[in-house]
């Protein structure tokens, strides 16, 4: 699985040169049924070209396309049709870049990938016979990712160890991989989890560690795919409402946390009031205590109840006695 944004930009630089070579025009069907796209999707990529070219962006440095009825041509490539030429620091660069990328444990396009170094070394000439051995550390995410899409491709079960942040906690699970998703700049596993018995979605960045097993992934038939076009977080059905009010320093919660309501209060001034809605209390509490007196829980009522014993717990602890106060005695 590629990144939609990066099939994208194959695609836009894919156009220029099979639209010159077509100088009489071809039909926006075909074009779009030649690089698999939707028609609508090409019209879009087709205005983006409209935005792209040369240094000064004027009217004579931008690609330039004709519609004639359902057709399409280029009129101006701004270049886009001249060879790539690499300078010898550029090609040593993707030499490096190359290598590195090969010791990727679970590439998938392994063999382009060779072809391709194969290909710039040879135009690097002597250059890339002498380069300097370059100790690269390789992104534990980026390592993750290989791993997984190497268990999805092969239809494999994976092993992970991954952190809970709701929980503050670090697990250990057997999983089989249904799909990966690319959000808001994040990459998703989708998977049955054994240990939950249900699917679930871990952020490859979050996963401390991840292995291919010598065994088949084997999601049972009431496993079904989430759709995230709306986001990843869905609360399940039923979770509890939790109300919260927030000072003007941690309005940030509402930005980074999905919540279902937002309004302005005037106490205390500049602040929010905001309902968040979780299975997992706990998460809850610790998120309001973490705050330091910046939130204050209005519903459910057993939760600020939980919480402020605890603070008074906690101010125990450092020789403070605080008083009940009236929220404690419901």
């Amino acid at each position: 699985m590629t990144h939609p944004g990066t099939d994208r930009m194959t695609r836009l630089l894919a156009l220029v040169p099979y639209l010159t070579a077509r100088p009489e025009g071809v039909a926006v069907a075909e074009v779009a049924r030649d690089f698999g796209v939707t028609e609508r999707q090409l019209r879009s990529d087709l205005e983006l070209l409209w935005m792209c070219g040369l240094p000064g962006y004027g009217p004579g440095d931008l690609i330039d396309l004709s519609f004639e009825g359902d057709r399409v041509r280029v009129t101006f490539t701004a270049g886009m049709v001249r060879p790539l030429r690499l300078t010898t620091d550029e090609a040593v660069a993707l030499v490096v870049a190359l290598r590195t990328l090969l010791e990727l444990p679970g590439l998938a396009e392994r063999e382009a990938v060779s072809t391709a170094l194969a290909k710039v070394s040879a135009a690097a000439g002597h250059a890339a016979d002498h380069v300097t051995p370059v100790a690269v550390s390789v992104d534990a995410r980026e390592e993750a990712l290989a791993v997984v899409r190497d268990g999805l491709e092969r239809r494999r079960a994976l092993h992970l160890h991954y952190y809970v942040p709701t929980r503050d906690e670090r697990t250990e699970r057997t999983v089989d991989p249904m799909k990966l998703h690319y959000v808001d700049g994040k990459w998703y596993l989708e998977a049955w989890c054994r240990r939950a018995e249900g699917v679930r979605l871990f952020r490859l960045d979050r996963v401390d560690d991840v292995v291919v097993l010598d065994e088949p992934a084997a999601a049972p038939p009431q496993a079904h795919e989430r759709d995230v076009e709306n986001g990843v977080y869905q609360p399940e059905p039923g979770s509890p409402a939790v109300r919260l009010r927030l000072s003007r320093s941690a309005r940030w919660v509402a930005d980074y946390y999905p919540v279902d309501e937002v309004s302005p209060v005037e106490a205390p001034a500049g602040g929010l009031a905001v309902t968040v809605r979780t299975a997992d209390l706990a998460w809850a509490r610790r998120l309001v205590a973490s705050l330091g007196g910046e939130a204050v829980v209005d519903e459910p009522a057993g939760l600020a109840r939980e919480i402020a014993a605890a603070a008074r717990a906690a101010l125990r602890r450092y020789g403070v006695d605080a008083a009940p106060t009236p929220s404690d005695a419901g």
